[in-house]
């Protein structure tokens, strides 16, 4: 789209789409998804925005409960980011998650709209204890540049910049991105995007800080494991998930400046 004036912005994903980590649930999310859209109004205010992500979901349920529902917003500019929450399944099959996103991919641009994706950060930087699964990010990740390049959707390479793994850019979890994390997705997938005013800013380092101890740094995993993982654990062993009972926060196309509870919802549903 020429000076980035995208008209209809549809997202598509899991938490991080959602915008976990970015406020909360009680004030609103808003995350990389929206600090996006936020840009893209700068440039056209007249942009109409949509999100269709719900935290927990893996790709494969992203591609079936999403796309349809995207597909039919008739976007010009489409985000699809999912499989994270397939990287921590015991039976990972990095074939059939790029698989799922190349469904995304070929359906999306297929209609003419832009799509964009991103690369995912070395998790054995973030959670030590996840160094085992790093292979698996490098293997999704290579598949999905090869996918992306075959439908010509924008890559956001967050995955090979070292910022992307400094702990300041994560919640305690270090599953989510901090509010500062998603400033720096988002603006990565508008460099991608070629929009106007991006720039590679975002992949600058922080300053220095601080680097705990040894022995604070074990305490600090102890606590995480007990404070996150353990839970993780608990719900994928009963069969749920965080985005059990829960829809998407923007379901319908909006000014960003609507949401879905106001008086002007009620308009775009009819229009859309």
């Amino acid at each position: 789209m020429p000076n980035g004036e995208y008209q209809r912005y549809v997202a598509l994903g899991d938490s991080q789409t959602e915008g976990l980590g970015d406020g909360n649930d009680i004030i609103g999310l808003r995350g990389w998804a929206d600090r996006l859209a936020e840009h893209l109004a700068a440039v056209n205010p007249g942009l109409r925005y949509a999100n269709l992500a719900v935290r927990g979901r893996v790709a494969g349920q992203v591609r079936a409960e999403q796309l349809g529902p995207a597909l039919a917003l008739r976007p010009d500019l489409a985000t699809v980011v999912a499989g994270v929450n397939d990287l921590l399944r015991p039976r990972f099959n990095a074939a059939e998650v790029a698989g799922h996103l190349e469904e995304m991919f070929a359906a999306l641009t297929a209609t003419g709209a832009q799509v964009a994706t991103v690369t995912f950060p070395d998790v054995g930087k973030i959670a030590p204890l996840a160094r085992p699964i790093r292979s698996r990010v490098f293997d999704l990740n290579t598949r999905i540049r090869a996918a992306a390049a075959r439908h010509g959707v924008a890559v956001a390479e967050t995955g090979r910049q070292a910022i992307s793994t400094d702990p300041r850019l994560w919640t305690a979890d270090r599953l989510h991105a901090s509010p500062l994390g998603h400033e720096r997705i988002a603006a990565a997938v508008a460099q991608a995007l070629h929009l106007p005013g991006s720039d590679d800013a975002w992949a600058l380092p922080l300053p220095p800080h601080a680097i705990p101890a040894g022995r604070q740094t074990a305490g600090a995993e102890l606590r995480w494991v007990a404070a996150f993982l353990g839970p993780w654990l608990g719900r994928r062993l009963r069969g749920r998930s965080s985005g059990d009972g829960r829809t998407a926060k923007r379901p319908q196309l909006l000014p960003l400046s609507a949401t879905p509870d106001s008086p002007a919802d009620t308009g775009q549903r009819n229009s859309s």
